[in-house]
């Protein structure tokens, strides 16, 4: 359960909401093009007792979920940020007061790690603490993405097992499974290997979805659409692999649905996806519940969500390497001093609050844009 803590509210008088943008190591793919470049919503707000710093997970376009970084900022300044400066607030009740809002909930996300942040650096307490983490180190893994051939997929993945990564998410859609796939597991062997289709298949694709059942994966993550758990339940009954729930999981009532109707066994925990770290944990907590294996995805993040999620993933519940890869993997700079794995592992931050902050220069070099709210 996580630390209880003596909560004050406090009276949010400023919201900064500041564009960065972060060049990419390697380019990301969506589904409306390529991606090399991160361009991301940083949150910083200042309360009477201090100041603190959230991250905005949504990318460039609304093609992972209908929120996109543009319309998250919107969204805060029309409508959040108004609701957040009315009155004091603690960060456990964030969510509730910004429930007027439907959905966006990883603008709601951003909004509520501020003011968390800032109201454990105010109390001297860890995010890790708060949460209720139980190790000082999570194990790092790392999500590759549609090479352009087998041969340069193969290079890929040897240079991150290479480099100590734990474990290894290889993107599929259909007609890029099974063969590349095959190569990977043939050329490393008995690696901790597991596949991540975003929704790319239906349930008429079971058969293509089996033939990945011979090559002894951890899990399948998000065969089918979001909204599809029905299919996923009955899939779950065609295939041997476990299926792991990404985009389909919005929250712990959610998350107790979809485990009890049969639709998954494995869940990825994204906390800007469920609406933040408090829900995220919520979330945690029902996996237990039910001796789900959980694991913490990641959203291309700057150092600031790296270091909220690392707190995250050190709870008990999750038992899978998550997608909590070294800054180098996304960012030739960071915008925060670079997390560096050492032997597969990253260090969970035990300072007060999320444990980092921006660094001062490379916020500087990388701020493309500042808007800021203040209490009327």
């Amino acid at each position: 359960m996580p630390a209880v803590t003596d909560e004050r509210a406090a009276q949010v008088r400023e919201i900064e909401l500041r564009r960065v943008r972060l060049p990419l190591v390697r380019p990301f793919r969506t589904a409306l093009g390529v991606d090399r470049e991160r361009d991301a919503l940083v949150v910083r707000i200042a309360t009477d007792s201090g100041n603190g710093w959230g991250e905005c997970v949504a990318q460039r376009e609304p093609t992972y979920t209908s929120e996109w970084v543009g319309g998250a900022q919107a969204v805060i300044r029309e409508f959040l940020a108004p609701m957040l400066l009315a009155e004091p607030v603690t960060a456990s009740a964030v969510a509730a007061r910004l429930a007027g809002v439907k959905g966006h909930p990883m603008a709601k996300a951003a909004l509520e790690m501020a003011v968390l942040d800032a109201e454990l650096r105010a109390t001297g307490t860890a995010l890790g603490k708060r949460l209720g983490a139980v190790r000082d180190f999570v194990e790092c893994g790392v999500a590759v993405g549609i090479a352009d051939s087998i041969d340069a997929l193969v290079d890929e993945v040897g240079g991150y097992l290479a480099a100590g990564y734990r474990r290894v998410k290889l993107k599929i859609r259909p007609g890029w499974d099974v063969e590349p796939v095959a190569a990977i597991r043939a050329r490393f062997g008995d690696i901790a290997l597991q596949v991540d289709a975003n929704g790319a298949y239906t349930l008429a694709d079971a058969h293509a979805l089996g033939a990945l059942d011979e090559l002894a994966l951890l899990l399948v993550e998000q065969p089918l659409a979001e909204d599809d758990l029905v299919g996923h339940a009955e899939l779950a009954r065609l295939i041997a692999t476990p299926i792991c729930l990404d985009e389909s999981i919005t929250s712990a009532l959610v998350a107790r649905r979809a485990i009890e109707m049969g639709a998954c066994s494995v869940i990825c925990i994204k906390p800007g996806r469920v609406g933040g770290y408090l829900e995220a944990v919520r979330v945690h907590d029902v996996c237990r519940e039910h001796d789900v294996a959980a694991w913490c995805g990641g959203m291309l993040e700057t150092g600031l969500g790296r270091a909220a999620n690392l707190a995250l993933a050190a709870l008990p519940g999750f038992t899978l390497p998550g997608d909590l890869s070294a800054s180098d993997r996304y960012f030739a700079r960071d915008l925060t001093a670079p997390f560096v794995a050492d032997d597969g592992r990253l260090a969970v931050p035990s300072t007060p609050g999320i444990g980092i902050a921006p660094d001062p220069d490379a916020l500087r070099d990388l701020t493309t844009s500042i808007e800021v709210i203040t209490k009327p």
